[in-house]
């Protein structure tokens, strides 16, 4: 007989809740019980006035964050449309059946209202949690960025006088008021601001000197360098003018940026600064203020800094090396580039102050361009000319010629650590250390295309991925493993190390059952378990 199912939607009895509804093992009871996101509510109070309607609960417009970011969610409406169906979602944002949930531009507003200020304040709370719970080493520390398409089409690309013109007509041209902080000081300064005179003679060292993060990722468009000018600086994006056009691998081009990450070296792979800047910008860009701003913030002991060979150019290397941290970074041979003989090819004698080439001849210094931060050294006309192995060195009639920058003893430093098995092992840890983190973002959370519009908002974008990233590593590891490695730990504390985490344990038991089954052979009047 076919059943017939029919409609009839009984009231619940008053004895049944949500609390009975969801199931104990959803990640949201787990989520709940782990992270504990009042802290916000601190961040945010200075920006909402004393009296009035109450606002939608700051802790809930986070909690509505990452519920977006685990569900893989790319727009509030449709967020609001999931948290409506799923019981486990109401649960989690404190919502009651009958209660009315908050409508999706009620996110819009409050996201414009915290600005990326807070954001970042709120990811850098969810990093001290990850260092609190002992995931944070801080001994090794991992750069490398990845593109990202912008919410922009190509056909979008507009002269830039003609984009900017259209914006200063629509906004116009007065810059918005500074937001007050967390700290309540307007304009961010902090509590207990230096004095007059300090505060002066900051402001006046810092004024040369781009800082990427307080920008938030924009570069400075009337910096050029002799007669070259960026593609970006003629041409803007009419739907987001932040976004520059960027090549694809596939061929073609599209408007996009470049997320950069900064990876601790700990097994948690925790996330310590994040940024966002137009693909323009070149990946090595903004690495030193990545590197500080993640050293002093949380108090980093690092050993060694290691990256690809975009980010070994000899203001990186020489500001890492000077902190008495190892560059571990491959450098670019540009010597592969030509026919003749590379710069390595040639040997520097430090005590002449000579290059001596492939022949044994000497290549005397003639000319020092501060401009360039090079010195040049070059070998006699006559020597040269008179040289069988002329035609594989240079073309000129004049002596061959080597440049040699300012800088050069530290890239030779930095030359002397490939090869050995420290600098090797970081190279191939690096390969699966921050690109899976970028994958995971781009398969798994919609970070292959921006869903917002302007550096500020895909900045805070993208520091909600990384805070999620984080939270799932803390939801992973979270009190179960060491600061270090469990050998470094071995090494340095005597006696057993303990392991709270049940996998270590399980680990440890199958390599210690199998010892002792062994026989054990008597020495005298102690017995010692030996392997057969």
């Amino acid at each position: 007989m076919m059943g017939i199912k029919e409609r009839r939607f009984d009231p619940l009895p008053r004895d049944i809740s949500l609390e009975n509804l969801v199931p104990e093992d959803n990640r949201y009871r787990r989520l709940q019980a782990e992270l504990d996101l009042s802290f916000v509510r601190e961040l945010v109070a200075p920006l909402y006035a004393r009296g009035g309607r109450p606002s939608v609960d700051p802790v809930v417009f986070f909690k509505l964050q990452l519920v977006m970011f685990f569900e893989d969610l790319r727009s509030e409406r449709e967020l609001m449309r999931v948290a409506a169906d799923r019981l486990s979602v109401r649960w989690y944002l404190g919502y009651d059946l009958h209660e009315a949930l908050p409508d999706h531009s009620n996110l819009t507003r409050a996201r414009e209202r915290f600005g990326l200020r807070v954001f970042r304040r709120f990811f850098e709370a969810i990093v001290e949690m990850c260092a609190e719970a002992g995931l944070v080493w801080g001994e090794e520390l991992y750069f490398d960025a990845t593109k990202v398409d912008a919410n922009a089409s190509a056909d979008s690309m507009k002269p830039r006088f003609a984009v900017e013109a259209h914006l200063s007509d629509l906004f116009g041209e007065d810059e918005p008021e500074p937001r007050p902080d967390a700290t309540g000081a307007p304009g961010g300064d902090p509590p207990g601001r230096a004095s007059e005179k300090t505060h002066e003679d900051l402001t006046r060292a810092n004024a040369g000197r781009h800082d990427w993060l307080s920008s938030a990722g924009r570069p400075r468009r009337g910096v050029v360098r002799g007669h070259y000018r960026r593609k970006a600086d003629f041409v803007a994006s009419a739907t987001d003018p932040d976004a520059s056009l960027m090549q694809r691998r596939a061929g073609g081009s599209h408007p996009g940026y470049h997320a950069h990450y900064a990876v601790d070296g700990g097994k948690a792979r925790v996330i310590l600064a994040a940024l966002v800047t137009p693909s323009e910008v070149m990946e090595n860009q903004p690495m030193l203020d990545l590197l500080w701003r993640s050293r002093f913030r949380w108090h980093l002991k690092l050993r060694r800094v290691t990256g690809d060979t975009t980010y070994g150019t000899a203001e990186n290397v020489k500001a890492v090396e000077d902190a008495g941290i190892r560059a571990y970074v491959p450098l670019p041979d540009f010597g592969k580039r030509t026919p003749f003989f590379g710069k390595r090819d040639f040997v520097y004698d430090a005590e002449k102050d000579v290059y001596v080439c492939p022949r044994g001849e000497d290549l005397r210094r003639y000319a020092r361009v501060r401009k360039e931060r090079i010195v040049k050294y070059r070998a006699a006309a006559t020597t040269c000319n008179a040289c069988p192995e002329k035609s594989r060195c240079t073309n000129s009639s004049k002596g061959r010629v080597v440049s040699r920058g300012f800088d050069e003893g530290y890239l030779e430093k930095v030359r002397s650590y490939h090869g050995a098995a420290p600098y090797e092992k970081a190279m191939r840890k690096r390969r699966v250390w921050v690109e899976p983190m970028f994958a995971e973002a781009k398969d798994w959370h919609g970070m292959r295309r921006f869903r917002l519009r302007g550096l500020e908002r895909v900045n805070a974008e993208a520091l909600l991925t990384a805070a999620g990233q984080n939270v799932k590593r803390l939801l992973a590891y979270g009190g179960g493993k060491p600061r270090r490695p469990a050998k470094e730990d071995a090494l340095r504390q005597p006696g057993p190390t303990p392991c709270r985490s049940f996998r270590a344990r399980r680990h440890l038991a199958g390599l210690v059952r199998p010892v002792l089954q062994q026989p054990a052979v008597v020495i005298g009047s102690r017995s010692k378990v030996v392997g057969i």
